[in-house]
Parts: C-alpha cells; sequence; structure tokens
C-alpha cells in the first residue's frame, strides 16, 4: 500500500518520562521512513517534550511540530524560536484532526 502523502497527526500530553513519548516518536519513524506527513500536536504536559532530541530529530526529517501555546504559558515555558516550532491553539488542533487521514492521541 502506497502511504505516500498521506496525513497522519499525533497528539502527545502526557510528561517526557511517560511510555507515549517512545511510542509516538518510533510510529512518527515509521511513518516518516514510508513517505508519510506526519504532523506531531504538543499538548499539556507533552509539550515538556520540544526540545527533546528526538522529537527534534523528528522534525529535521520532515515532520511538522505544533505546540500548544497555553500549555507552555501555563508551565511557564517562554515561546521562544518561532522557526523551531509552531506555537498554536486548539483551533489549529482541531483543523489537524480533520485534516489528517488518521490521527492518534496519546493521553
Amino acid at each position: 500500500m502506497d502511504l505516500s502523502k498521506r496525513k497522519l497527526g499525533l497528539l502527545l500530553s502526557t510528561k517526557p518520562e511517560h511510555a507515549n513519548l517512545t511510542t509516538a516518536v518510533r510510529l512518527s519513524r515509521a511513518a516518516l521512513e514510508r513517505g508519510v506527513d506526519l504532523y506531531l500536536y504538543l499538548i499539556d504536559d507533552g509539550v515538556l517534550a520540544m526540545d527533546r532530541p528526538e522529537v527534534q530529530e523528528l522534525a529535521a526529517r520532515g515532520a511538522k511540530l505544533f505546540v500548544c501555546a497555553y500549555a507552555c504559558q501555563k508551565r511557564r515555558i517562554p515561546l521562544s524560536d518561532p522557526d523551531r516550532f509552531n506555537y498554536c491553539g486548539l483551533v489549529v488542533l482541531t483543523d489537524l484532526i480533520n485534516g489528517c487521514d488518521r490521527f492518534l492521541a496519546f493521553n
């Protein structure tokens, strides 16, 4: 099955120490290897993973990263480096959910 140009959205809401990060990263790598357009949305405690090397590696391989601005604000994480991250809110999350062929949430 040709998966190129299919869209996969992933939401990560748990702390980086949770096994969900490893699962999401492995799934993301597999999807990118198959040519899937990958959209990763970090929300709640998931925003704490935005500087992790494995997340940055996904971005370097072509994943589109979105970070919840409100979750950053609540955790006193400065909204810096807008070239690396797309800071956004729930409207963008809704668009991702509606625009992807598949959307998975890791809560």
